[in-house]
């Protein structure tokens, strides 16, 4: 039996735990997968110094199992080279989109291959992002995904999260032949349906947030810390 009490995630701060990730990433990203020819540039030493992105890392009876990393300032000029197509069917005005929200990206997702039956890395991993984004006045996550992959967080991301795909493209950052999904999340929305489940994911996804945060979400106070110290994606966009 997989014990909840022995996974457990921090945020990256300093350059031993900077290492420890390193060790995730050059596992599965290099030598596993070989979407990068060096694990070590996935995460740059200068990540510990910026205020616009997060990194979080799972431990497992303190062994490092699992990365992930949330862009505060998502790189808009490297999208607009991506040529996105929407997903047929999906009525999504992209323009709005990045108008009247604040959006975070969320990837670099991996855990090591012998601990992928663990479900509770993935979930610890997520409740740490979420709750220091939500803390940062962010509304909405957009990821990409490759299309196929065998190991795709594609059923995680749409049947438990709730992130909805809205576009596809076939370049990206990693060297992966694999057609990218777009998809993104309603933070609020997603909160919402996760406690009208009322199952133990949403009990763990938010067991440590605070009661304001909690209001904020179901809609008691609508009014969010805005983080100043990067800009509205919608402001970068339009620019």
């Amino acid at each position: 039996m997989i014990s909840l009490s022995r996974v457990s995630v921090v945020p990256v701060i300093s350059e031993c735990e900077r290492q420890e990730a390193l060790q995730v990433l050059r596992a599965t990203y290099e030598r596993e997968k070989r979407w990068v020819a060096d694990g070590n540039q996935v995460f740059s030493p200068d990540d510990l110094d910026r205020f616009d992105v997060a990194w979080f890392l799972a431990r497992r009876n303190r062994e490092p199992v699992g990365v992930l990393r949330v862009l505060f300032n998502p790189p808009l000029a490297v999208y607009a080279q991506y040529g996105f197509q929407p997903v047929p069917g999906v009525n999504f005005d992209v323009a709005e989109f990045v108008k009247r929200r604040r959006v975070a990206e969320i990837g670099r997702f991996a855990v090591l291959p012998e601990h992928r039956k663990n479900h509770y890395i993935a979930a610890a991993l997520m409740r740490a992002a979420a709750r220091d984004t939500l803390e940062r006045g962010f509304t909405h996550y957009v990821t990409d995904i490759f299309e196929g992959e065998q190991h795709s967080p594609y059923l995680f991301h749409t049947r438990v999260m709730g992130f909805e795909p809205v576009a596809t493209h076939d370049v990206g950052e990693l060297n992966c032949p694999n057609r990218r999904v777009t998809m993104v999340l309603d933070l609020q929305a997603a909160y919402r349906r996760l406690r009208r489940s009322g199952g133990w994911f949403f009990r763990y996804l938010t067991a440590d947030w605070s009661e304001a945060l909690h209001r904020r979400l179901v809609g008691e106070e609508t009014v969010l810390r805005e983080d100043t110290s990067v800009p509205h994606f919608a402001d970068a966009v339009l620019a």
